[in-house]
């Protein structure tokens, strides 16, 4: 009789472990199972290796998912551009944790709006127009895109939930105290206490 009600317990409690578990799924898994969400992370490309580097750079993907940048962060205290901001700053915000989204110039303003409501006032975000996009919105984290056609796609959330200060190598530094200029020429900050 004891191993019988010793065995249930095993049971019940690894059926509690297991339900929790999934329940709270890391949140790499949770956001690559976003419909659309492309993976480049899980591949380790030389590419998205994390180095500071001066001046404008080039990216393998467009707009930048992730590697070199420059020493200055764009602010990304949801803070919503409205002309395109430098991807060499973007980019290190998102090494920060922060969710870069773009939109094509020509989005509906009531569209553009939609996507500044889920951005203004929220950490590790920022919203910036992009030339050349090839859908409407473009969301961005280290290593991860996903991009939409309005702004009221569903997927836009998931995203922003499972990669908001979670993707990153440098997970929650400061979004803070960063660029807030726009234009796509990176600036170069003085270096504080020289």
């Amino acid at each position: 009789m004891i191993s019988a009600v010793s065995l249930l317990a095993v049971a019940i409690i690894g059926y509690a472990a297991v339900s929790t578990w999934q329940g709270t799924r890391p949140w790499a898994q949770q956001l690559t199972n976003v419909s659309g969400v492309i993976d480049y992370a899980s591949k380790k490309p030389a590419w998205l290796a994390s180095q500071h580097k001066s001046g404008p750079l080039k990216y393998e993907v467009t707009p930048s998912v992730g590697g070199s940048h420059n020493s200055a962060w764009q602010n990304c205290t949801g803070d919503v551009y409205d002309a395109p901001i430098a991807a060499e700053h973007a980019t290190h915000s998102m090494e920060h944790g922060a969710v870069w989204i773009t939109y094509r110039p020509d989005l509906p303003a009531d569209q553009v709006q939609r996507l500044a409501d889920r951005v203004r006032n929220v950490d590790y975000m920022l919203l910036s127009p992009h030339e050349g996009l090839d859908t409407p919105v473009s969301l961005q984290a280290w290593g991860y895109r996903l991009t939409v056609a309005s702004a009221d796609d569903e997927r836009i959330d998931e995203f922003i939930r499972a990669a908001r200060v979670n993707a990153g190598p440098e997970q929650g530094a400061t979004c803070s105290g960063g660029i807030t200029a726009t234009g796509t020429t990176p600036r170069e900050l003085a270096p504080q206490g020289q």
